[in-house]
């Protein structure tokens, strides 16, 4: 027990030039780990003499305590230290000038899809909107999809109950927009849509614009003119080829899909046009009778015409980007080049 007043000297030596938390710990265990050299003293206690024994004890707890003390206060001094760096590092001069704001922007399908709203308002068409949770009745009965028609698949729609899905187009609103209101009609539907798909082309949550005319003197050669000025107009190149191939949708009869020339290489062949110079853009036909039926159209008075494109589709086109999964990433190195 002669050694203690040493061994409080050597701590306190020790500790004092010390500045890494790491090392504090190793000189902790030094003296006062389970072999540390207070700890062995306090072991040795049972060997003194009964009378030895308190005078002994209390002399170790003095050394002990005081150990504790300096150790701690090497912890604050280090902590201290630590901080004064990280303030130093983050010292603000509050004489700079100030940061001046950056402007955010529209996003890519937003603004796509309000130039799609502004050529066809152009062109005398109004916008509607409807709910993206849909019957399976307005989804596809009303639109002459019948009960075995592979759109109905689980692997195709997102069913939410036996008779509600996750609307898969927007074209139920032709069957809601038709009860309200009697022809002449003449709109667009802009909204999201939901299908069970996910590629660089494909995802499950995309927009669809759909468009609906319906009177007396409506005819497809008219679908084909208002849809290539629409293109020429979206795109902003007069010369735009297109071309309309035979297609089907059970809602419209006779169909088609519109090929555009390629924006990219300009009808050359490329990549994104897989070479052939042609891009498709979007499906239409004449409204089908049997749509009309229910909803007491006269199908012998009252023609119609409708069409569907994808907002993503023709965003991708018009900004030339090459994966769809881009516009959902929420990349600001990617959105900012559209602010």
């Amino acid at each position: 027990m002669q050694d203690l007043q040493s061994i409080l000297d050597g701590a306190v030596s020790a500790l004092s030039s010390i500045d890494n938390p790491a090392l504090l710990e190793e000189v902790k265990a030094r003296y006062l780990g389970k072999s540390g050299l207070l700890t062995e003293r306090l072991k040795a206690l049972g060997k003194l003499s009964p009378e030895a024994r308190p005078a002994a004890g209390a002399e170790i707890n003095r050394v002990k305590l005081a150990v504790e003390a300096a150790l701690q206060a090497r912890r604050d001094h280090i902590a201290a230290q630590q901080l004064e760096r990280q303030l130093s590092a983050q010292a603000l001069d509050v004489t700079l000038p100030g940061r001046g704001a950056g402007n955010g922007g529209l996003h890519p399908v937003t603004r796509t899809l309000a130039r799609i709203r502004e050529v066809f308002h152009s062109l005398g068409f109004d916008v509607a909107d409807g709910p993206e949770i849909e019957t399976d009745a307005y989804n596809f009965t009303a639109l002459n999809i019948p009960e075995n028609h592979p759109a109905r698949a689980m692997h195709d729609t997102f069913y939410l109950d036996a008779t509600h899905v996750l609307r898969t187009h927007t074209s139920p609103m032709q069957v809601r927009y038709l009860e309200s209101r009697k022809p002449p009609v003449k709109v667009i539907v802009p909204g999201r849509v939901y299908r069970c798909d996910s590629d660089m082309t494909h995802t499950p949550m995309f927009h669809q614009v759909e468009g609906l005319w319906v009177d007396e003197a409506v005819t497809f050669s008219g679908l084909k003119g208002v849809l290539i000025d629409f293109m020429r107009r979206f795109f902003e190149q007069d010369q735009l080829k297109a071309r309309f191939r035979p297609s089907f949708f059970p809602f419209t009869e006779p169909s088609a899909e519109m090929d555009i020339g390629c924006v990219i290489c300009e009808g050359q062949g490329c990549r994104v046009c897989s070479h052939t110079g042609w891009l498709e853009v979007l499906g239409c036909g004449m409204v089908h009778p049997n749509v009309f039926a229910p909803l007491g159209i006269d199908s012998e008075r009252h023609v119609g015409f409708a069409f569907g494109m994808g907002v993503e589709r023709l965003a991708m086109l018009r900004y030339g980007v090459n994966d769809l999964r881009l516009f959902f990433d929420n990349d600001l190195r990617f959105l900012e080049q559209f602010r």
